[in-house]
């Protein structure tokens, strides 16, 4: 029995055989041809973005820009102008009650309205110092970390707008005085504002110079209210608040030296001149000299003995020494910033102020 002859690849039914059929061979390219390149239709696209819509309307703008409304663009302005003043720093011109206050003038209608104007018209000439200051150092407090918040240097204040206000101010505040106080009064704010502005524009940059003007802008502060009531200021007071605030700047000096380490002048160009170890020297010193000039006010009895139940002047001697030690402390940390934050941020440093205050009050009246 012989056996079936296998069946040849021509003769096998598979199922692949039939596309074969049906599906031409390709037919092999000639000799040195290139490539023929694919179809256009054969090329797979990418989708793109998809294309924005008519913008849809929405409420006026808000924000900086073209589009803001102006209603908010006024209000800003005006919120930027009420910030570059420096709120905050208005509670150094209540120094205005200082003089009175030693001279037992401060219980009056009379003596608390001329006060309060010359409170205004301090703060008026001190807010046209910071507005041209901000305006003339826009550039760099935008390199800064912290001062490029500020209205001016972040765009909320135009520079030619705080240039302009700051000059208004500047004029205006000691015309009126000129008009509302003693003669005394507009000339100690001319030359209050003379003084700040050429420390804007070069002072700041000289070794000393510059602690002791910012020095005087506190003593005038303490001197205005005097001089605007006729009060004849002692050489004691001169003293203590003087080396007072010479304590307070020169503590704050160094405090910028310490935390600022080896980058002085990223925040102020001068305190690469400065070493720690002399602001470190002038604030003792300073502090020494005020708490001295103290004791020899509160011991000097002048003639006259006191009739109060205990001898007030002479106790007020130890609130003051707590208070200079208590804020030693800070500036020994190099955490002493703005003199106002420094006391008002500390409640054991805040109550001896109180008791202080109640103590130097109870002398002045002599209860």
């Amino acid at each position: 029995m012989t056996e079936a002859a296998p069946l040849t690849s021509a003769q096998r039914p598979t199922e692949r055989s039939l596309p074969e059929r049906r599906t031409p061979a390709p037919q092999p390219a000639p000799p040195h041809s290139q490539p023929t390149p694919p179809h256009p239709q054969q090329t797979p696209t990418r989708p793109g973005p998809p294309r924005p819509g008519p913008p849809r309307p929405g409420p006026p703008r808000t924000g900086d820009g073209p589009g803001r409304a102006p209603a908010a663009r006024t209000g800003s302005l005006l919120t930027g102008l009420l910030r570059t003043a420096r709120p905050k720093q208005w509670v150094k011109n209540t120094l205005v009650i200082a003089a009175p206050a030693a001279a037992g003038r401060l219980f009056s209608w009379a003596t608390l309205t001329e006060l309060a104007l010359v409170f205004a018209l301090f703060t008026a000439c001190a807010a046209a110092v910071y507005l041209i200051n901000d305006a003339r150092d826009a550039d760099a407090d935008r390199a800064h970390p912290t001062k490029r918040h500020r209205p001016v240097a972040a765009g909320q204040v135009p520079v030619p707008v705080a240039y302009a206000v700051g000059g208004a101010l500047a004029v205006l505040g000691p015309a009126a005085a000129a008009w509302l106080t003693s003669p005394a009064v507009p000339a100690l704010l001319t030359a209050y504002v003379g003084m700040q502005l050429a420390y804007c524009v070069s002072l700041k940059h000289v070794l000393v110079v510059d602690l002791a003007v910012v020095t005087t802008g506190f003593l005038m502060r303490a001197m205005v209210g005097g001089l605007a009531l006729g009060i004849p200021l002692s050489r004691w007071f001169l003293i203590t608040t003087g080396f007072g605030a010479l304590f307070m700047v020169a503590a704050k000096r160094y405090s910028e030296a310490v935390q600022m380490a080896g980058a002085q002048g990223a925040t102020r160009a001068l305190l690469t001149e400065y070493t720690p170890g002399y602001l470190r020297f002038v604030w003792q010193l300073a502090a020494g000299v005020a708490v001295l000039g103290y004791c020899l006010w509160a011991l000097e009895e002048g003639g006259v003995p006191h009739t109060s139940v205990l001898p007030w002047r002479q106790l007020s001697v130890v609130a003051f020494v707590l208070a200079v030690l208590r804020y030693a402390v800070f500036a020994d940390r190099g955490t002493a910033g703005e003199p106002e934050e420094v006391v008002l941020g500390d409640r054991a440093l805040a109550l001896i102020g109180v008791v202080w205050l109640a103590m130097y009050g109870l002398a002045v009246a002599n209860w």
